[in-house]
């Protein structure tokens, strides 16, 4: 590949003034009076708490669960990075608790040490993930006990939880093994916002589900019903998901090199293609808000989850879309976090650290690579000035210290880097 060395220099230049603005936001925001008491209300939309999404399995098997210690470990290697808001995905397996016991034990330990939870209650429908008899009419007997569960760890840690997210792309089609109608969410949401107004649970704690954006009834009208906007009007806020980099194979007309940029060098059409993806995921955004809007609803609408993978041996790799690597992963995070800062919305970046249970036969698959850290504590891309600074010094996961992938070797990373398709025409 012919790399231009200023373009490289160029980018990075680019990415740390913008590290640089956040720190002066960050500076600007701190100066306010900070409530006794934090609540969703003062962390979602505020870049003083960026948020991540969290599983932190270490293995290929959910089996074998993160222990506190593993947890505490990483809490400080997120912390260390400015992470102030974790999301997690179910409370049935001890992963979800054992987060919080780490958070509360390193608040004993830190004083200043500063964590909270989006509290994630998985739904799904009766029989899910069996090979037959999966009813998408009904709901399994399972989710009342996830609300349980998420509304006795809320009580439990009040200082912690200050959001509880009933399901995760629940309501979306294609999750075909476990979606439901928007009238199961509802029935769960309700439930909870009643027990608020009980004082059975705190009435800080703020409800919301996330789902897929055309969920949210940014997408086709099959999603667009009176139970959907029932449920719109019922949570305290909207969680929606954008993922670009699944539609460059999906939905691809935004995605590739247009004939007019080919004259370009290689990493600047690379960033033009990023641009358009960001772009991409902001019409998503708009098209939800368009849809509340419609409705004459004012909500708070938040991205719950997006992501780029850093490699992936089929769809969206060499072979497929040619999205994904490390160098398109940190221009996106980059990006989309300055983007959201902008926009005065939270996002939940997926993923904090790679998880290789998700598809254990084929380690390269994109679902094992979302994470800014490798598995064994290595940092993509998207953090080696963190790893220049220093900030992980002391730092260790599973016993290494955090150090940087490619042995720190910009030149090994751009041999993994390869140039999205040329089209004749995009959508803009």
């Amino acid at each position: 590949m012919k790399i231009k060395p200023y373009i490289l220099l160029c980018l990075l230049f680019l990415i740390s003034c913008k590290k640089e603005k956040e720190k002066a936001n960050t500076t600007i925001v701190t100066t306010k009076k900070t409530p006794a008491i934090i609540t969703a209300k003062h962390i979602l939309g505020n870049p003083k708490y960026p948020a991540i999404s969290f599983g932190g399995y270490r293995t290929n098997s959910r089996d074998i669960q993160p222990s506190v210690k593993e947890l505490k470990e990483d809490m400080k290697i997120l912390h260390a990075i400015g992470i102030r808001l974790l999301r997690t995905y179910n409370v049935h397996l001890p992963h979800a608790t054992n987060v919080l016991k780490a958070i509360r034990a390193l608040k004993k330990e830190q004083p200043n040490f500063e964590m909270y939870v989006m509290l994630g209650a998985w739904i799904e429908c009766k029989n899910a993930g069996e090979k037959s008899g999966v009813d998408h009419t009904q709901e399994s007997q399972k989710n009342k006990y996830e609300i349980e569960i998420a509304v006795k760890l809320a009580n439990d840690y009040p200082d912690i939880v200050k959001i509880i997210s009933v399901g995760n792309e629940a309501m979306v089609k294609w999750a075909t093994a476990y979606y439901v109608g928007p009238e199961i969410l509802l029935k769960w949401v309700n439930y909870l916002q009643i027990l608020k107004n009980k004082d059975i649970l705190n009435k800080e704690v703020w409800i919301t589900c996330s789902d897929n954006f055309a969920s949210w009834g940014g997408g086709g009208k099959e999603y667009h019903n009176e139970t959907l906007n029932k449920l719109i009007a019922k949570v305290d806020f909207i969680s929606m998901h954008t993922y670009p980099m699944h539609d460059t194979h999906y939905n691809p007309e935004f995605w590739g090199i247009t004939l007019e940029e080919k004259s370009l060098y290689t990493l600047e059409k690379i960033e033009k293609a990023m641009l358009r993806a960001i772009a991409y995921a902001e019409s998503q955004l708009d098209s939800v808000k368009n849809y509340v809007k419609s409705l004459g609803v004012d909500k708070p609408i938040h991205i719950g989850e997006t992501g780029w993978a850093s490699m992936s041996s089929r769809k969206y790799g060499k072979k497929g879309s040619k999205a994904t690597d490390e160098y398109k992963q940190a221009i996106f995070y980059h990006y989309m976090k300055e983007w959201a800062r902008e926009k005065g919305i939270s996002c939940f970046y997926f993923e904090a650290f790679d998880e290789i249970w998700k598809d254990k036969q084929n380690p390269k698959g994109s679902e094992n690579n979302f994470g800014l850290f490798t598995i064994d504590g290595k940092a993509k891309y998207a953090l080696w000035n963190a790893v220049d600074e220093g900030v992980f010094k002391g730092l260790t996961r599973n016993g290494e210290p955090i150090t940087k992938t490619y042995e720190g070797s910009v030149d090994s990373l751009l041999q993994n880097v390869h140039l999205p398709p040329i089209k004749k025409a995009l959508s803009q």
